[in-house]
């Protein structure tokens, strides 16, 4: 018997698979957004280890935003976390939007991150 998918599971699973296409050895870069954080990690999916990652709940970050779950929060995350990956080696990503439209917070996360010298 078949298992339902939410509508959800199908948007995650459609965007995943045709990053597996263009990926071409590349690691992802995730985005995960809340009501009260947003988390981004680059993953390497051929290795399955995560490279680097970022969130709203680090202290450094924590004690300088009024929120986070706010644009001006999503910038700095993608900012730590490009900075992160550069420190790793990475320079190049796929971006990983999830089952979120590419506005608001993941798009200001993808730009700063754009902006910290990630390229996608």
């Amino acid at each position: 018997m078949a298992s339902k998918q939410t509508t959800t599971q199908r948007r995650i699973a459609r965007v995943r698979r045709s990053l597996k296409k263009v990926a071409n050895g590349r690691p992802r870069l995730s985005v995960y957004r809340s009501g009260e954080n947003i988390y981004a990690q680059i993953i390497d999916d051929g290795k399955g280890r995560t490279l680097a990652a970022a969130s709203t709940l680090e202290k450094d970050l924590r004690g300088s935003l009024k929120t986070g779950a706010d644009v001006n929060a999503a910038g700095a995350v993608g900012k730590l976390v490009a900075e992160r990956a550069l420190k790793a080696g990475v320079k190049q990503v796929v971006f990983d939007r999830g089952a979120y439209i590419y506005h608001g917070r993941v798009k200001a996360l993808a730009e700063a991150a754009r902006e910290g010298g990630l390229e996608f």
